[in-house]
């Protein structure tokens, strides 16, 4: 049964209708996706400031350097990082839901701002990547 023109007119349209057993697969995508992009922020802090990071980065120079390049093997280089990413790993060292000895005792004390400011210098390290 179709309806005409005239009848639909003032109908408001929807939005297509998704194939059955689609809905909820779309309704989960979209939740993850929500849920991922508020990761990669600093979340409700201040705007975060690299300059102030460059002064909070007394403990992770040990590992991670200053310039963010990483002399030790075991230590992940930081420079260049994704902001967000470095902010939300902070996060989960502090809270412990990753575990690193080293980590979870200089993120402890760090406040949700200090992470974002620290999150800032590293990631403002520009860096080169050359083929081999």
């Amino acid at each position: 049964m179709k309806a005409s023109k005239a009848a639909l007119a003032g109908v408001p349209k929807s939005a297509p209708a998704l194939p059955k057993g689609k809905t909820m697969k779309t309704i989960h995508a979209l939740v993850l996706l929500g849920a991922f992009s508020g990761c990669l922020g600093p979340g409700s802090a201040e705007a975060a400031d690299a300059r102030a990071g460059r002064q909070k980065i007394t403990a992770c120079q040990a590992c991670h350097g200053l310039d963010g390049l990483s002399k030790n093997p075991e230590s992940p280089n930081l420079a260049g990082q994704i902001e967000g990413y470095l902010v939300k790993a902070m996060m989960e060292y502090r809270s412990g839901a990753r575990k690193n000895e080293s980590m979870n005792i200089v993120t402890k004390d760090l406040s949700e701002q200090d992470m974002a400011d620290i999150a800032a210098y590293y990631s403002s390290i520009e860096i080169d990547v050359l083929p081999p």
